[in-house]
């Protein structure tokens, strides 16, 4: 059986079948991963945006929507449950301190 070449690297990374398996499955959730990763960091830059342009009402609305988003991945462990917590106290903080 040929090596099995991983295709956005090129290179030889497994011989056995049981390993060519894992690595497919390895790369199709660092996929799903940096997906739900770009969504969490866009979400959280709507909040930014809103907060940049003082729009206090606004900033608000997008933090709800945004820490529904920051909880729905933590609870998927693409990012660790505190860091989830600490970027929406950061949020609700800029939130409150705009006046």
């Amino acid at each position: 059986m040929a090596p099995f070449r991983v295709p956005y690297l090129g290179f030889i990374i497994a011989n056995t079948d049981s390993a060519r398996k894992r690595s497919r499955q390895a790369e199709k959730q660092r996929r799903h991963n940096a997906s739900q990763r770009s969504t969490l960091r866009s979400a959280i830059k709507d909040v930014n945006k809103a907060i940049a342009g003082g729009d206090k009402a606004g900033a608000k609305k997008a933090l709800v929507q945004s820490s529904s988003i920051v909880d729905r991945i933590a609870d998927k462990k693409i990012i660790h449950k505190n860091k989830a917590a600490r970027r929406k106290s950061r949020l609700a903080a800029a939130i409150k301190a705009m006046a």
